[in-house]
């Protein structure tokens, strides 16, 4: 055993993480003043230490002592000096978890190849409530999809929200706007919009055609015009009247002429006005709605 000749205590090897950081000087100021007798180069790393070891158990304790970081809770939105690390390290093109995202990827824990969707009725009716009720933004290094719902509907949160899982293979997150009656349904991915053929941004003023694999398949089809109705669909029945209405509306010209040739298609006669289009033969309305499984979740 060695006497350190500064504090007095007895070491294996008096080292430079000693010296450091209980006396702020080095070995070679260390061996200048005092000699080099029992003055080793070199430290033990608690990272090399086997987790049953009396020292790495030692340090384990003494961890649960320290204090919190001074950034601890706090973000670049929240404090000034993450606001200028972050900063710093933009400007510098410093990027800190680029060894991390390396390994991370070689462990396949981070995706970097997102296939195109297996064509499908899921992926058809996923398509259509996106485009009735649903949008896609892009952000520089990914792309998140949104789906609204009222908060009322719960049928419609729980079906979309599990078929978006289903789709994506990842949970998404559901949450009710504050000040409104509204719920959304998000996620957040790589290559959205090219894998399920809808464009960024929004849709008002935008082209949409039917995808020709779901126009050549009834059941897709069908499934397609579901998730149009159930975003911007609605039943109605005025009975002074004996009125039957079963209408999809919508302020996109294109869309409008989706929905009017779907139905053509499978044997319906709608109507149409500037913004709906609208079924009202009593028998075709309830036999369109059981089609479609308008609201049964």
């Amino acid at each position: 055993m060695v006497k350190c000749k500064l504090c007095g205590h007895y070491f294996k090897f008096i080292t430079e993480r000693h010296l450091q950081s209980k006396h702020s000087c080095g070995v070679k100021g260390y061996i200048k003043k005092f000699g080099n007798k029992g003055v080793g180069h070199f430290s033990v790393l608690v990272n090399n230490l086997d987790k049953d070891d009396p020292r790495y158990i030692r340090w384990r304790e003494s961890l649960k002592k320290r204090p919190a970081p001074w950034n601890k809770g706090y973000n670049k939105e929240t404090h000034l000096s993450i606001a200028k690390i972050s900063r710093t390290f933009k400007r510098k093109k410093i990027d800190n978890f680029a060894k991390w995202r390396k390994e991370a990827t070689k462990q396949g824990l981070i995706r970097v190849s997102y296939p195109l969707f297996k064509r499908s009725g899921d992926l058809a009716e996923l398509i259509g409530v996106i485009l009735g009720d649903g949008y896609i933004g892009k952000f520089p290094r990914s792309e998140v999809l949104q789906i609204f719902s009222n908060s009322n509907n719960q049928g419609f949160i729980d079906r979309y929200t599990g078929l978006v899982e289903k789709l994506f293979n990842k949970t998404p997150a559901v949450a009710k706007r504050r000040n409104a009656n509204c719920t959304n349904i998000t996620i957040y991915q790589k290559d959205i919009s090219k894998r399920l053929g809808i464009p960024v941004g929004a849709r008002k003023n935008k082209y949409f055609e039917i995808p020709k694999w779901i126009w050549k398949n009834e059941e897709y089809l069908i499934r397609y015009l579901r998730g149009l109705y159930e975003a911007e669909g609605s039943f109605s029945v005025h009975l002074p009247t004996c009125t039957h209405k079963f209408a999809f509306a919508n302020i996109n010209i294109s869309l409008l002429n989706n929905v009017y040739w779907s139905l053509k298609k499978l044997g319906f006669n709608p109507h149409r006005t500037r913004v709906s289009i609208q079924i009202s033969r009593k028998e075709e309305v309830y036999e369109c709605k059981d089609l479609l499984e308008f609201r049964k979740y």
